[in-house]
């Protein structure tokens, strides 16, 4: 009854205050009808050029970047989240957490999740059409931006701060995806376009890497005086890899393979001697290197239905849809080398000098089905100067992994039948070449059992499966109601209410076989009698790497991991069914009231935003005295501020300054993750959620000027600062900030002599600061042929500091310190050219791992080209090369100035030819 109460409370409050601020302007003026296009939200403008995409951004009451149909139709990349990186400000990640984490989600060769203004995709909030698109992944609360493909999307808009009407969990930005409706586009339009692609790593592998696609899209109005529209939209298309990865840095933190070169003890990892550059000292001790095949098929669309019931009445249905399915298989060749040291006796240290070598295949599945879709319903009524838009709206969004697995064989298999020997080794185990590429230094019995892994090797376990799945419903409903005034400063107020009510359910199923001689009864089992392999790509790293990686028969390894499942035993295993199931209910209702002021050349617009969450968990408690599900709450109340003032001199200047509150809610699994405890002498700690986190809360300050010309000239200057506090991050996992915050000597109703609680703590505060200029230039005002000519580049700078706890300050995860973009394009006549080149600077992206330092990433470059005529009978033939020069997509390594420590992704170029007709 509390949370019925609040909301009525909620409701009648803004209520009230239309009230009042209606019957304050009947006695002002008379009611006369007045149209403003802040409220039609019914009438979906599809900005279709890029001198579109600048005059809209100029027009803005805040400051936005908008991508044009014209921008995504003449981009090459694979989806939504790499177009976006062409604007000002975005950075685009091809890693995630969960299964999405590091090398393995990076070697899928996309980009999937997108960051604007310095901050982790988490901070960023994903609309389409106005709908909060569902947060469908396990553990955090980042969209998934690749399963939408750069076509049927007309507008993509970029919000770098947020007005009182809009959402307040965005303290990066909010990106709206916009789909066209039938009154937005010619009557009677139909387009259909056929793809085909080609990888070109893939072709280096000898595998086809050959895709293609299709999509096609209608607009019809209909009826008495045209007053229906119908618009639908849908693609299918399809994507082939094989991509390359190197994975030093993942067999450093999952094998121990690093170690100190000089050490001031005799260990095996060693500690680094006082006075000597620590990240100048590591050392590679073991490598991982393999090939990442697949697939990615992706299928959906979109629908918009409109009735312009008369002049004052408009209703609208809208929908979205998109699906995809990804079957991801890597092969790795594993070294792992036995860690030992000699006493230098000129140093007094001890030196690193291995021994033995275990060499391995590990194969690895990172399946996902994944989809996202909304739903609204809705209406824009005009009452003389009132503007009333009531909709409700649901979206759903998920991510399953539904059947990972895996298995390896080495040399030193150990088990009841068998007990493997490893191959003697000495000295280092790694050089590197002029590009910072780590070689092996194998010798030729490790070359030998590597490249004839599958009757060299002993074959290990029978598999191992995890099933997870992970969705979020949303079901919400808005009214927003404007009055506008016919003269005087005041140009009109604006207030409204929100509810949405968030629905998260995450479960994953986690099994191991015993090993296969166990299973048999023998030893000596390989992975080729078993018939797991069914061939060798000739290179595990072409053009690097001489050795060879098996082709694992993937079904094969399925049916054998099937054959000796006990499903009996994971039946009675409450932790196999319970311990990673989390259910989480988020309510959130908002209230706003905003206004504008025109004084001329000046404009004014306050607003303030009430905004409260009401979270409910429930998680497993994996005690050996609980073994039961359990649940705790969370509240927050957040009061959000906004003063946005613009001033425009002339049609073609604007300048801007506005101050803004913002805020982000936890991650659920941080609330109210699984309860595991670890059992000492009249001791227990116990790791779980923390219902108690605050949220993470920001001051934006953002200003910035923008010029246009009459020849389609574009000019933005600006600067962003963004003060933090109580600040979060993701490492991945439960224990963000991590540490022991709580105690006693109660729990569960035992008593003990010490309880220690660990769960994740909010740490302290932080900025984000930093610059950006945007600048495009057609040259229409030349003759002929040279006016097609048009050039444009974007620049961002940025700094940020944040303290993770305890005063310890690093660089902020995910947040590169410098972006860019470069682009030359012409269109003459029938004929358009397109070259863009991309840059991201460097990042952090996890915190005191490896030797205790940081993980980075090196910077990123990408060079596109786009080439495409349209012939005179609505004909046109696009060509697309993305990443024209085939650089690396992805680098880590431990430490920020040392590459010993590495994992490498080459995704190589990817070339799209599309076929599209009009009619």
């Amino acid at each position: 009854m509390k949370n019925l109460s609040f909301k009525a409370r909620l409701l009648a409050s803004s209520m009230a205050l239309l009230s009042v601020l209606g019957a304050t302007q009947a006695i002002a003026q008379d009611q006369s009808s007045v149209e403003a296009d802040t409220a039609e939200v019914a009438t979906i403008t599809v900005v279709g050029t890029r001198n579109d995409a600048m005059r809209t951004q100029m027009r803005s009451d805040n400051a936005v970047s908008v991508m044009s149909a014209e921008d995504l139709e003449h981009t090459a990349v694979h989806n939504v989240a790499e177009a976006l990186a062409l604007l000002p400000g975005i950075s685009v990640q091809n890693t995630g957490n969960s299964f999405f984490g590091g090398v393995d989600g990076a070697s899928r060769g996309e980009g999937m999740f997108v960051g604007v203004r310095g901050m982790n995709s988490e901070f960023t909030l994903a609309l389409i059409n106005g709908v909060n698109a569902a947060q469908g992944m396990p553990y955090s609360r980042q969209v998934q931006l690749s399963l939408l493909p750069p076509s049927g999307l007309k507008t993509i808009v970029v919000n770098k701060n947020s007005t009182a009407d809009m959402d307040g969990d965005a303290i990066g930005g909010t990106i709206d995806f916009v789909t066209p409706s039938a009154f937005s586009m010619a009557d009677d339009y139909a387009s259909l376009s056929v793809s085909g692609r080609v990888e070109s790593r893939a072709r280096d592998y000898d595998e086809d890497g050959l895709g293609g696609g299709v999509s096609g899209e209608i607009a019809r109005r209909f009826g008495q005086n045209d007053q229906f529209g119908l618009y639908v939209s849908a693609f299918y298309d399809k994507r082939n890899f094989a991509n390359s990865m190197i994975a030093g840095l993942m067999a450093a933190q999952n094998d121990g393979g690093w170690a100190y070169l000089h050490s001031a003890t005799n260990s095996a990892a060693g500690v680094n001697p006082d006075g000597m550059d620590q990240e100048a000292n590591l050392a590679l001790t073991s490598l991982n290197v393999g090939v990442s095949t697949g697939y990615t098929e992706r299928f959906g669309g979109n629908f918009s239905l409109d009735w312009r019931a008369d002049d004052s009445l408009d209703v609208y249905l809208r929908g979205s849809y998109a699906f995809a399915e990804t079957q991801q298989n890597s092969t790795l060749n594993q070294f792992i080398q036995n860690r030992a040291r000699v006493l230098n006796a000129a140093t007094g240290l001890y030196d690193l000098n291995l021994t033995n070598s275990s060499v391995r295949v590990w194969y690895t599945t990172n399946p996902e089905d994944a989809d996202l879709s909304t739903l609204t319903f809705g209406a824009v009524k005009r009452y003389g100067a009132w503007t009333l838009s009531p909709s409700l709206f649901y979206s759903y969004g998920g991510n399953d992994r539904p059947d990972h697995i895996e298995a390896s064989m080495r040399n030193n298999q150990s088990d009841r039948y068998n007990n493997g020997s490893t191959l003697p080794y000495s000295g280092l185990f790694a050089g590197y070449d002029t590009d910072g590429y780590p070689i092996p230094l194998l010798t030729p019995a490790q070359q030998n059992l590597v490249n004839n892994s599958g009757t060299a090797l002993l074959a290990r376990r029978a598999g191992q499966r995890t099933e997870q799945f992970s969705n979020q419903q949303k079901v919400g409903a808005r009214f927003d109601a404007q009055y506008d005034f016919d003269g005087g400063a005041l140009s009109y107020v604006k207030t409204g209410v929100k509810y949405v009510e968030s629905h998260r359910r995450v479960s994953s199923h986690d099994w191991t076989n015993d090993h296969f001689a166990n299973l048999l009864g023998r030893a000596g089992v390989t992975w080729d009698e078993l018939g797991l392999v069914e061939g060798y790509f000739d290179s595990a790293y072409p053009g690097l790497y001489n050795i060879r990686a098996p082709k694992v028969n993937h079904d094969r390894l399925v049916e054998l991991f099937n054959q000796y499942f006990d499903a009996a035993a994971a039946a009675a295993d409450l932790c196999y069914l319970n311990c990673n199931t989390l259910k989480g209910d988020e309510n959130v209702a908002a209230a706003y009231v905003t206004g504008k002021w025109d004084m001329g050349a000046v404009e004014v617009i306050p607003g303030l935003r009430y905004e409260h969450t009401q979270i409910e968990n429930t998680y497993w408690n994996n005690d050996v005295s609980a073994k039961r599900f359990e649940s705790n709450s969370t509240e927050y109340n957040e009061w959000l501020p906004s003063l946005f003032v613009n001033y425009r001199p002339t049609s073609d200047a604007v300048y801007r300054a506005s101050i803004t509150r913002a805020y982000m809610r936890p991650a659920l699994v941080q609330l109210g993750g699984s309860e595991t405890t670890e059992r000492g002498d009249n001791s227990i700690t116990v790791t779980r959620g923390n219902p108690d986190l605050e949220t993470l809360k920001s001051w934006n300050f953002d200003t910035s000027a923008e010029w246009s010309n009459a020849f389609g000239g574009y000019a933005m200057v600006g600067g962003y600062y963004k003060q933090l506090s109580d600040y979060m991050y993701d490492n991945g996992s439960t224990t963000v900030n991590g540490g022991a915050n709580g105690g006693g000597t109660q729990y569960n109703g035992e008593t003990f002599d010490r309880v220690t609680i660990v769960s994740p703590t909010n740490g302290g505060d932080g900025y984000v600061k930093g610059i950006e200029i945007q600048l495009y230039q057609a040259f229409d005002m030349l003759p002929g042929w040279l006016s097609g000519f048009g050039a444009g580049a974007n620049y961002t700078r940025q700094w940020t500091e944040v303290d993770i706890g305890g005063g310890e300050k690093h660089r902020m995860q995910n947040a590169p310190d410098e972006l860019a973009n470069v682009k030359l394009n012409y269109a003459w006549r029938n004929l358009t050219l397109d070259l863009n080149w991309n840059y991201s600077g460097e990042t952090i992206t996890a915190y005191n791992r490896v030797a205790g330092l940081d993980y980075w990433t090196r910077p990123t470059r990408r060079t596109d080209l786009h080439a495409g005529y349209a012939f005179d009978n609505g004909v046109m033939l696009d060509l697309s090369v993305s990443n024209l020069f085939e650089d690396y997509s992805y680098w880590a390594h431990v430490g920020r100035n040392s590459l010993a420590l590495s994992d490498v992704v080459n995704s190589g170029r990817t070339t799209l030819l599309t076929l599209k007709y009009d009619f």
